[in-house]
């Protein structure tokens, strides 16, 4: 019988279907012939945090409903699966479900699995994107919430805005509107919302909206909303502002002019917006902003987002530049400290 040594091949072997999205850092579907290379060990995983890779597994044989793993595996210091942790979560499968992922469980077989520790559970807001975004991918139907949440942004005025009917909106109807911006006007809905709806509906819009590409005109105005934001609500649209790196970028600039970029954003960019820091100039303002942060906070920071493995490469070399102030010297020098004792 052939070794099972990837779970691409577990997943073939068993005749399903299947698809792979990340869970970490922003909820996005990873390409199967991209997940085939990470599992051979031969391309890093794209979007690491703190040290692992979060990803879900969804697959289906035809005609039955799809199964869901959430998994959560070690990497190494290349940012490469570490194998072992993986060839033991095959393992554990193989010895629950044998070659048959969809088989069914007892009630006792399915808690025993259900804390296996390889598993995480996601986020709220992530969990709601992640179904609206498979739904519509399988092309099945929205969630219950989607109708109420689709007719809200249609009718949405002033006088509506100040009434309490928002507070009937579910996170996951509103994820099942972002994911389909392209239907149904929801993209000029969205974007007419901003002008209304309260601070609360915008930052739950907001949370869904970093996980999907938008508009070049819905992303203006969510940068005006965050060049006129209080600074403790200005991370609520910068994150918003994570598939358009180049308003992110003139973001950036904006908010160093005005001495703006707190530890909170320097967080959000970090873990949603980090796209915009290949760009030379917004990684030099980003990293001379971060040198004036506690010692500590720099050096988290740094090493979430020199794990990255688009920006790996720049930021080793920003190491390294002598083209760089003295207190971003001074916190590299600590970096290197920290990481020696």
């Amino acid at each position: 019988m052939t070794q099972l040594e990837t779970l691409s091949q577990f997943l073939d072997t068993a005749n399903t279907q299947f698809q792979v999205y990340d869970l970490g850092r922003r909820v996005a579907n990873i390409d199967p012939v991209l997940f085939s290379q990470i599992e051979a060990l031969n391309t890093p995983y794209p979007y690491p945090i703190q040290g692992h890779a979060q990803f879900a597994i969804v697959f289906w044989r035809e005609d039955q409903p799809p199964f869901i793993w959430f998994l959560k595996l070690p990497l190494d210091e290349r940012g490469l699966l570490s194998p072992a942790q993986r060839s033991q979560f095959i393992k554990m499968i193989l010895e629950a479900l044998g070659r048959d992922p969809t088989k069914a469980l007892t009630d006792e077989e399915q808690e025993r699995y259900a804390n296996h520790p390889f598993s995480f559970k996601p986020s709220q807001e992530k969990l709601a994107l992640f179904n609206a975004l498979v739904k519509k991918q399988l092309s099945q139907q929205a969630s219950a919430q989607y109708e109420y949440a689709a007719q809200y942004f249609a009718q949405l005025d002033e006088t509506q805005a100040q009434s309490d009917n928002w507070q009937q909106l579910g996170l996951q109807g509103i994820a099942d509107v972002c994911v389909r911006l392209d239907k149904f006007d929801h993209d000029k809905h969205i974007n007419a919302s901003f002008s209304f709806a309260p601070l609360e509906v915008q930052a739950a819009v907001c949370q869904c909206l970093e996980h999907v590409t938008i508009s070049k005109s819905l992303a203006e105005t969510i940068f005006d909303k965050l060049s006129a934001a209080d600074i403790e609500h200005k991370h609520i649209y910068l994150r918003a502002l994570s598939s358009q790196p180049e308003l992110t970028q003139k973001a950036i600039k904006q908010l160093v002019n005005f001495q703006q970029l707190d530890e909170n954003l320097l967080i959000t960019i970090a873990a949603r917006s980090w796209i915009a820091l290949k760009d030379d100039a917004t990684r030099k303002l980003y990293l001379e902003v971060l040198a004036n942060q506690p010692q500590n906070f720099f050096n988290q920071v740094f090493a979430d987002i020199v794990a990255i493995p688009s920006l790996r490469e720049s930021l080793l070399l920003d190491l390294r530049s002598t083209d760089r102030s003295a207190t971003l010297s001074s916190a590299i020098g600590g970096l290197f400290r920290a990481v020696s004792q």
